[in-house]
């Protein structure tokens, strides 16, 4: 296998809809480090790209894949956990703390759902994102300043709906707000090259839109 350094950033692919925006595959293209689920390695492989390491219980990966990369195949005994838990797991315990993950939405809508709630959970313990084919979802533990442009379209998601947010920069504030349900802070827009987000202890899940064409 490729000895990368440590601090580079390692790209996992899910087993959701393989990314097909040049933002999400250029993550691919520059990663330091390439980890998939098993149920993806069939897609990566078909897109040129070679894993460093296969993750997850197998249940998804070909006899001629498992074969060929038996070097590689990391099995996780926590079946409590999804195979995207398990692989992100796999890089926190080798000290591999700079995660992007890709491929992790299409496909099942609750796989999807699941996917992106579970990005508070891993962001206690690594550095990750998750890049889709339309933007890109960031979580937070405490308030932040985001980095975005004018215009560009933000969704905010509140996993604790007890959490009060503030924000600043956005088209329709949040002042002191509960967001009980998940539609309510959706459709918002910058309108600089960041915005704030002010809560003192919570679970926020922001997604931020790729520019271009609306869907």
């Amino acid at each position: 296998m490729k000895d990368n350094p440590i601090n580079s950033i390692t790209v996992i692919v899910a087993d959701g809809s393989f990314p097909e925006h040049h933002i999400p595959l250029g993550y691919l293209k520059e990663a330091g480090r390439i980890i998939c689920c098993d149920g993806s390695a069939e897609n990566l492989l078909k897109a040129g790209f070679v894993p460093e390491a296969i993750v997850g219980d197998m249940d998804s990966l070909s006899k001629e894949t498992a074969d060929r990369f038996s070097d590689r195949i990391f099995r996780g005994g926590n079946q409590d956990t999804n195979d995207l838990t398990k692989a992100v797991c796999w890089c926190s315990e080798r000290g591999y703390t700079e995660i992007v993950i890709v491929g992790a939405t299409g496909k099942r809508e609750d796989h999807t759902i699941g996917n992106i709630s579970l990005l508070t959970e891993y962001s206690k313990d690594v550095k990750v994102i998750m890049v889709t084919d339309t933007g890109i979802l960031l979580p937070f533990l405490n308030g932040s300043e985001i980095s975005s442009f004018p215009g560009q379209q933000v969704s905010i998601f509140s996993i604790d709906p007890e959490t009060e947010i503030t924000s600043k920069g956005l088209r329709y504030p949040l002042d002191n707000k509960k967001l009980k349900n998940w539609w309510v802070a959706t459709l918002n827009e910058s309108l600089e090259d960041s915005f704030t987000l002010e809560f003192n202890q919570g679970r926020v899940i922001v997604y931020l839109k790729f520019p271009g064409k609306e869907l």
